[in-house]
């Protein structure tokens, strides 16, 4: 299992770092702009070009089944799933084949408000506790996936 980060604005870079390192697990963190990544462990950088979509194709183009993904890009999350990796959200949110269809409609739902005129809430703040939904998800997800037959 390989991790990829969707690295641009993820808050628990930090947190799938630590647990990457104590398994040995590779990380492949995609940003457009430059980022800080540890010099150890099996942690790399990888920098796409500026362009819409280009870290999201990198990650797409890169991912293979039995992986994980981190992002809160729900279309990424779509093409990822359809490979045969898990995914989840920086928030600790898993998403799944059965579930990412209302998912993909509520944000096109929302965009489709939005250029309408509609005032709509972004995302709530991330809080204390969805970094802990997230580090316990990841953990299960790395267990499983080191326990798989």
């Amino acid at each position: 299992m390989d991790i990829y980060v969707d690295g641009d604005a993820c808050p628990v870079k930090e947190d799938v770092y630590r647990l990457a390192l104590r398994h040995d697990i590779r990380v492949m963190v995609v940003s457009h702009g430059p980022l800080h990544v540890p010099a150890r462990g099996r942690i790399a950088g990888v920098r796409v070009k500026k362009g819409f979509g280009a870290a999201d194709d990198w990650i797409a183009e890169h991912v293979a089944e039995g992986d994980l993904v981190v992002t809160a890009d729900i279309p990424l999350a779509d093409r990822c799933l359809k490979k045969g990796a898990r995914v989840l959200a920086p928030n600790g949110q898993a998403f799944a084949e059965a579930s990412i269809g209302e998912a993909l409609a509520t944000r096109e739902l929302m965009e489709h408000l939005r250029q309408m005129g509609a005032v709509t809430d972004g995302p709530p703040p991330f809080s204390p506790a969805d970094r802990s939904r997230f580090l316990s998800r990841l953990g299960e997800a790395i267990h499983a996936a080191l326990h798989a037959p």
